[in-house]
Parts: C-alpha cells; structure tokens; sequence
C-alpha cells in the first residue's frame, strides 16, 4: 500500500551537476598533489612533442654520424647502440643488421660531412634548448656553439667508455653500478656543458642524479623489453620493425631527459 507520499527524484540536470562537482573536486587534489604538480609542469613544456622531436632528428640526422664516426675511430656503431639499449646477444644482432654496410670503403665528400656535422649539432641544439628552458637560463653567442661540440665530443667518449665496461667488466651488479656513475659523470657534464656554465655544478647534481637514476631504470626497462620487442618485430615486419622499436626508446630517453630535470630542480 502507498501512504500517499511521493517519492522525490531528482531532475537529470540536477544529477549531471552533481557528477560534475565530484569530477572538478577530484581534479583539483591531484592537480594540488606532488604527481599532479610534476604533470603540469611536464605538460607545460611539452615533454612529450620534444620527444618525439628528439627521436626524429636522431634517427635522421644522429645516427648517420655516429655510424661514420665510430667506424672511423674503429668501433662498431651497432655495438654502441646496443649498449645504449642493454640489449641481449639476439636482440644485438637485429639491431647490427641494420647497420651492416654492403662495401667496406667510404667515400664522403665535403657536402656529405657538413650535413653530418649540421646533423649532430641540431640533436646538440635541441638537446641545449630544452635544458635552457627547463632552467630558464639563456645561453647565446659564440658559446652556443663551443657548447655542442664540446658535448658530442663527450658523449662519443661516454659511448666509448661504456662500451668498454660492458666487455671487461662480469657481473650485473658491478656493471649496474658502475654504468649508474658513468651516467652521473656523463649527465652532470652534460648539463653543465650545454648551459655553457651559467649553472652552478652544485645545482646541477640533483638533476644529474635523478636523470641517472630515469636513465638506469631505462636501461633495465630495455634489457627485458625491447630486448624480446625487436626480436619480435624483426621476425614480423623485417627491418622496419627493429627501427620502430629504436624509435620509442628515443622517445623514452626525451621522457627521461625532461623529468630528470625537472624532478631534480624541484629537489634541490
């Protein structure tokens, strides 16, 4: 039986405001959260499109001159990369067959090597840009220019030092730690070169030191990864399968390079 009352229900407008309320609420704690913080500023710069630029230009423009320069100096530029990776034997190998060359003789002229110089220094550029503006410090002049060529000469002796601690030393944990400060050394001088030391080392080890931290995690992030990723895309889609997975690794490094930075600013 009914006792005559009506039951009250409120109007879809009312429920619709409700909902919205909620939302709107729950978007503030986290945009007033540290992760929340972290987001908008990673946002504010658009992290994701610089890394996405980083990874165009390097497949386009870097790696040309990495493979000329290491062959010139005597060293394997898949073996580089690989190292980079933390790829296994099987993974490597994918990755040497793209760079395995059909003649053993070069023959560069002078417009070939200022397009590869003019190659490495807009990956140096971009790189330089974005810590000028993670660090909001303005770099000009004639020391723009020093700065990238003093760091891709670091990065080449970085690369070349890694490679070598990866053949004469045995054991992860070693090699873990010992590429962990290599990675710190290499980032620290990274930054410091690049804003042509308009920052302070002492402000620049936190950034360094959370860039490492992203970079190692990466590393081990690969090794189980995109180790299986391009054995597998090789055996789908050939060759074009083992660059798309080189291409979201680059896109990783722009990711790890941004946090690092900011991350590491915000500690100290």
């Amino acid at each position: 039986m009914s006792d005559g009352r009506k039951t009250f229900r409120p109007h879809a407008p009312a429920l619709w405001w409700q909902a919205e309320e909620r939302w709107r609420a729950v978007v503030r704690r986290f945009e007033e959260s540290g992760v929340g913080r972290l987001w908008g500023r990673l946002s504010a710069v658009d992290f994701f499109g610089h890394s996405f630029q980083l990874a165009a230009l390097a497949l386009l423009c870097f790696f040309p001159f990495l493979i000329i320069i290491t062959t010139a100096a005597g060293h394997d530029a898949a073996a580089v990369l690989a190292s980079w990776l933390g790829l296994d034997q099987q993974a490597a190998q994918a990755v040497a067959s793209l760079f395995a060359p059909e003649t053993s003789s070069y023959t560069l002229t002078a417009t070939s090597v200022v397009l590869l110089v003019l190659g490495a220094m807009a990956v140096a550029g971009t790189l330089q840009s974005w810590y000028q503006m993670l660090f909001d410090v303005p770099v000009g002049g004639w020391r723009k220019t020093g700065a990238r060529l003093a760091w891709l000469a670091g990065l080449f002796a970085y690369s070349a030092a890694q490679a070598t601690f990866a053949r004469a030393i045995e054991g992860w944990l070693l090699h873990g730690l010992v590429g962990f400060l290599w990675a710190v050394v290499f980032w620290w001088g990274s930054m410091y070169v690049l804003l042509a030391g308009a920052v302070p080392w002492r402000s620049l080890f936190p950034p360094a030191l959370v860039t490492s931290v992203c970079w190692t995690g990466l590393g081990v992030f690969s090794a189980h990864y995109f180790s299986g990723a391009i054995v597998a895309n090789e055996q789908k889609y050939g060759p074009i399968g083992v660059v798309m997975v080189i291409l979201s690794w680059l896109v990783a490094v722009g990711v790890v390079i941004h946090l690092g930075a900011i991350v590491g600013r915000a500690i100290h």
